[in-house]
């Protein structure tokens, strides 16, 4: 029972995200999120890596933790944010469940891993899925329409990249260490953002600060981007791989709930049908993954929104 609490603590988590999201948009603006949401997270892991530093044996991989945190945290991030300009948070919940899909094909494409025709089915389900989901109108991904829903793909496509990276390059560093510097790097890149888009004087810090703002924080921030991986992994742990990715396919559907709760989104025909379809191809895709390897141990852990 104790397992199921966890799992379903953590879709509430990562899918409330979202709406949190939503909320930081309008006062810090899409790269101010990120910066928030990255040095929240950073400041509650950083008391638990002091704690653990006597475990580290060796000088701490930088190059490879900052792709990470450019490629898993700072970069999708802001993408995420930015889609959500122009799109429902349900909806980037949904899309962003397509980041199994890209962690399977950028291995295929620059790993050379070999998929059966049970993965590269699903991958195709999973595209169709987003078609459905768009209305069909493929001109949401042509340039002049393309933040928004290709925004989101672009984001999933950071994730995928970074969970075969980290497979590769940081499979026996600490995951504390991993998250809490891929946090800070990811805040780093926050900042450029807003440096690069001239809105750093956006954000300014108030006299007072409204329990909503505050809330949205410590959601996104401390609970969404740092807790939360610790649950993560712990549920890994406890309930093996298999059991744990099954987050996967909770967090559309409590984001669509959140979103229809607190931001009164319309819940459409063709977005529980896309949501159907790309988690269906999620299955099919990840499903061998799952039970012979550790890839989507590191493939969920970006899907944080």
């Amino acid at each position: 029972m104790r397992l199921y609490v966890m799992l379903l603590s953590l879709s509430l988590i990562w899918g409330f995200s979202f709406v949190f999201i939503e909320h930081l948009l309008g006062i810090v603006g899409v790269w101010g999120t990120v910066v928030v949401r990255c040095f929240a997270g950073a400041i509650i892991l950083l008391p638990i890596l002091l704690m653990r530093r006597k475990l580290f044996y060796r000088p701490a991989p930088w190059k490879a933790l900052m792709i990470v945190g450019i490629f898993n945290a700072g970069l999708p991030w802001g993408l995420i944010a930015l889609s959500q300009t122009e799109i429902y948070s349900s909806t980037a919940a949904v899309l962003n469940a397509l980041t199994p899909l890209f962690t399977g094909l950028i291995g295929f494409l620059l790993y050379s891993n070999a998929l059966s025709r049970q993965q590269w089915g699903g991958i195709v389900l999973g595209f169709s899925g987003v078609v459905v989901l768009t209305g069909f109108q493929l001109q949401l991904l042509a340039p002049e329409h393309f933040v928004g829903v290709g925004t989101m793909i672009l984001a999933t496509i950071c994730y995928g990249f970074a969970s075969q990276y980290v497979k590769r390059h940081l499979h026996d560093t600490d995951v504390v260490l991993i998250t809490t510097f891929s946090l800070l790097f990811g805040g780093l890149v926050g900042l450029i953002g807003m440096w690069i888009t001239d809105s750093l004087h956006v954000v300014r810090v108030p006299l007072t600060i409204d329990w909503l703002s505050l809330i949205s924080i410590i959601g996104l921030g401390c609970l969404g981007s740092g807790m939360a991986h610790l649950l993560y992994y712990d549920l890994m742990k406890k309930g093996g791989p298999e059991f744990a990715t099954t987050v996967t396919y909770l967090i559309p559907m409590t984001a669509i709930i959140w979103g229809k709760l607190f931001l009164d989104e319309l819940i459409t025909k063709n977005i529980v049908i896309g949501m159907l379809m790309i988690l269906m191809g999620v299955y099919f895709t990840s499903r061998k993954r799952n039970v012979c390897s550790k890839a989507n141990e590191d493939s969920n852990k970006g899907e944080l929104a």
